[in-house]
């Protein structure tokens, strides 16, 4: 399937479950965004098995390198989880690990839950804002010996931070590794130009685009 066959079809499934939804709509950044993306939403078994598939199909389309797979909490654990099941499932069995918020002081011990963490890591998140959880992961894994290859998310909302450059963009270049997302704000534009019943939020994304987009 081509890049473009499951951004799109990527889009479809994120407006039928609300999780991509179009309006007026306030960000951590304070900017009044014309559309909002909750990963939240999709919080049934059926949703999540399809988003761990499209996640796989990005994962696979950018040939990332990778040895295993690590999710922040909280929402990277039910991600990294479905992600290596949707994997496994198509012939790529990984081991996965995520991080607790809280050290744990009996038992196994430790923040860390899953396989051991070793060789290549791909971070799995929702998105990025600051780049803190991305940050706290890789700490996480050069601590364990590993070395982190790369971080996909779902959205890249393509807008600049304090700088001219986006919180993926920061990631590459602070980290010199690959960040990439199933969609990014662009994707949404054009699926918006190919639909005429939600053409009518087109003005605002453009206007939001060029107000707030990444060099």
């Amino acid at each position: 399937m081509a890049m473009s066959d499951f951004r799109q079809e990527f889009i479809d499934f994120a407006i039928s479950r609300d999780a991509l939804c179009f309006g007026e709509f306030k960000t951590k950044a304070g900017r009044m965004s014309p559309y909002f993306f909750n990963a939240g939403r999709f919080n049934d078994g059926d949703s999540l098995r399809k988003l761990g598939q499209f996640y796989a199909k990005a994962i696979l389309a950018a040939r990332l390198p990778l040895d295993m797979l690590f999710g922040p909490a909280y929402k990277g654990i039910p991600l990294v989880s479905t992600v290596a099941i949707a994997l496994a499932e198509i012939g790529y069995n990984y081991a996965f690990c995520f991080n607790r918020k809280e050290v744990k002081d009996h038992g196994e011990g430790g923040n860390l839950v899953g396989a051991r963490l070793a060789g290549r890591v791909l971070i799995v998140d929702d998105v990025i804002s600051a780049g803190v959880s991305v940050d706290e992961s890789i700490s996480y894994i050069h601590t364990s010996g590993a070395a982190p290859s790369g971080v996909i998310i779902a959205l890249d909302r393509m807008e600049r931070g304090s700088g001219g450059l986006s919180a993926l963009q920061e990631v590459r270049n602070a980290h010199k590794i690959p960040a990439i997302s199933i969609i990014g704000l662009d994707d949404i534009v054009k699926y918006l130009r190919s639909r005429m019943d939600l053409a009518c939020n087109l003005p605002a994304m453009e206007t939001y685009r060029a107000l707030y987009g990444a060099d």
